[in-house]
C-alpha cells in the first residue's frame, strides 16, 4: 500500500514540476523584477537598516520585529535544504543546476518583495487581537470572495507542505551515519526530535521568533566559517569550480540523461526548497511583523533568497564540487554533504561540525514550519482551532523520521508545488496595489 502512494507522489512530483509551472515561477519573478524596474537591488541598503531596527516601533501592531520575522522565515528556509539540498541538486542535475539556483534566487528576491508586501496589506486578526498572514488572506481580502476557492486550495497544500519530512528525515540520516547506528534508532531519534519541537512550537509564534532570532544568527556565522576554513584548504580548485558551474549550466553534461531541460528545472525547483521564493510560507511569517509599512516588511524579505541561496547554498556546493565526492560517491542528500566535510577537515572535525549544524538548521526549520501549518488551518476552519496542527505536526515528526528520503522530497516539492499557484496568481493580479504604495513610502522616507 504505501509504494502504491510512493510511486503516486513520485509520479505527481514529476509532472507537476514541469514547464507551465516553472514559467509561472520564473515568468512571474521576471514580471515582478521588471515592474518593480529592480527595486529589490536598488534599495538594498535601506532593507539592511530596517532590519537592524532603525525604523522600529514596538507600538505597531504585530507580533515579531522585523528581525525576529526574518529570523524566523531564513530560519524555516536556511535549513536543510542548504545542507542537503544543494547535494540533492549536484547528484541530479550536475554542477549547473547551481547555476540556476542562483538565477532563481535573484528573480525570487522581487517575488518576495511583492508577496510579502501584500502579506502586511492585507492580514487578518483572530478573537484575541493577534495577526494573522499569508497568501489565502491576500487572496480572500485582496481579490474578494469569488477567489475564495484559489485561498483554500493554497490552505490544503500547506497542510501537507509545511509538515517536516525532509528536515526530520534528513536530521535523523545525519545521526545514523555519524554515529553508526543501526535504522532501527530512527524511530527514537524522531521521539527526540519531536520532544524538542512541541517545547518551542506549543509556546506559539512569538515564542518561535524569539528562539530563530537567536538560533539563524549564530548557525550562519557558524557555516560560514566552517565552509570558508574547507574552501581556503581548497583555494586553488575554486576558480575552476566556478567555472564548472557556469560551463555545465548551459550544457547539461551531467545531468541526468544530458538533458538542459531537466538540468533547469532540477536548479528551479531546488532553489524554491531553499528559498521558498513564490511558495507562499515567508508571506505567513513576514505578515505578523510589528509594522504600519507594508512596503519596508517586502523590502526586508528579498533579503532572505540572498543570505540563503546566494551565500549559504553556494558554500555548501563548492565545499561538494572542491571535494570531488559527488563524481566518486553513491550517496545522496546529507550523507554526501557529510563525506565532502569529512574528505577535508582532519580528526573527524566533519562529523562534528555536520551534526552541530544540521541540529541547529534542522530543529529551527521544525520550529519554524509548524506556525505555517497552524495559519493554513486555522484559516479552513476558525484561527483558534490551528493549534491543534501542531499536535499531528509533531507525529510527522517522527515517521518522517524513518521513510525514505525520495518520498520526502517528492511530498514536499508536491505540496510546494500546488502552493506556489494561488501565491503567485494573487501576487501578479495585486502587484499594481504594491507600486502604489512603494510610490508613496519611497517619496516619503526619501530613501
Amino acid at each position: 500500500m504505501f509504494k502504491i502512494v510512493e510511486d503516486f507522489i513520485a509520479g505527481f512530483s514529476s509532472w507537476v514540476w514541469d514547464w507551465p509551472l516553472l514559467v509561472l515561477l520564473i515568468g512571474g519573478g521576471m514580471f515582478f523584477l521588471i515592474y518593480s524596474r529592480f527595486t529589490p537591488f536598488f534599495y538594498f541598503k535601506h532593507a539592511i537598516d530596517v532590519l537592524r531596527g532603525k525604523y522600529d516601533n514596538e507600538h505597531a501592531p504585530g507580533q515579531l520585529s522585523h528581525f525576529q520575522a526574518l529570523s524566523s522565515a531564513i530560519a524555516a528556509t536556511v535549513g536543510m535544504g542548504n545542507i542537503s539540498g544543494v547535494a540533492v541538486a549536484i547528484v541530479a542535475g550536475g554542477p549547473g543546476a547551481v547555476f540556476w539556483m542562483w538565477i532563481s534566487a535573484l528573480i525570487g528576491m522581487a517575488t518576495k518583495f511583492y508577496t510579502c508586501s501584500l502579506a502586511v496589506m492585507y492580514r487578518s486578526e483572530d478573537d484575541k487581537g493577534a495577526l494573522l498572514s499569508g497568501p489565502m488572506y491576500v487572496i480572500a481580502k485582496g481579490l474578494g470572495g469569488q477567489w475564495k476557492p484559489l485561498a483554500i486550495l493554497f490552505a490544503l497544500a500547506g497542510l501537507v507542505g509545511t509538515l517536516p519530512a525532509f528536515t526530520a528525515n534528513q536530521l535523523t540520516q545525519t545521526l545514523v551515519d555519524v554515529l553508526d547506528w543501526d535504522d532501527d534508532y530512527k524511530w527514537y531519534i524522531g521521539i527526540v526530535l519531536a520532544g524538542f519541537a512541541s517545547l518551542v512550537i506549543m509556546g506559539g509564534i512569538k515564542r518561535i521568533g524569539v528562539v530563530a532570532s537567536r538560533l539563524v544568527p549564530f548557525m550562519v556565522v557558524l557555516y560560514f566559517i566552517t565552509v570558508i576554513t574547507i574552501l581556503v584548504l581548497q583555494i586553488e580548485k575554486i576558480p575552476d569550480m566556478f567555472m564548472l558551474i557556469f560551463s555545465d549550466a548551459f550544457s547539461g553534461k551531467a545531468a541526468a540523461g544530458g538533458a538542459l531541460g531537466y538540468l533547469i528545472k532540477t536548479g528551479v525547483k531546488r532553489a524554491a526548497f531553499s528559498n521558498e521564493a513564490g511558495i507562499g510560507t515567508a508571506p505567513m511569517m513576514h505578515g505578523t511583523a510589528k509594522t504600519n509599512e507594508p512596503i519596508r516588511e517586502g523590502l526586508v524579505a528579498m533579503i532572505g533568497p540572498a543570505i540563503d541561496t546566494l551565500l549559504v547554498c553556494t558554500l555548501t556546493a563548492l565545499a561538494i564540487l572542491s571535494t570531488g565526492v559527488w563524481q566518486s560517491s553513491n550517496d545522496n542528500g546529507i550523507s554526501l554533504t557529510l563525506e565532502a566535510f569529512n574528505s577535508v577537515l582532519p580528526y573527524g572535525l566533519g562529523d562534528i561540525v555536520v551534526v552541530i549544524m544540521v541540529l541547529v538548521f534542522g530543529l529551527s526549520t521544525l520550529f519554524s514550519y509548524s506556525h505555517y501549518g497552524t495559519t493554513c488551518l486555522g484559516f479552513l476552519t476558525k484561527p483558534k482551532y490551528g493549534k491543534y496542527y501542531n499536535y499531528l505536526y509533531i507525529v510527522s515528526i517522527i515517521i518522517a523520521a524513518v521513510v525514505k528520503i525520495e518520498f520526502a522530497i517528492n511530498l514536499i516539492d508536491s505540496a510546494f508545488a500546488i502552493m506556489a499557484i494561488p501565491t503567485v496568481i494573487s501576487g501578479l493580479l495585486l502587484a499594481p496595489r504594491v507600486n502604489a504604495r512603494a510610490k508613496i513610502y519611497f517619496e516619503k522616507y526619501k530613501v
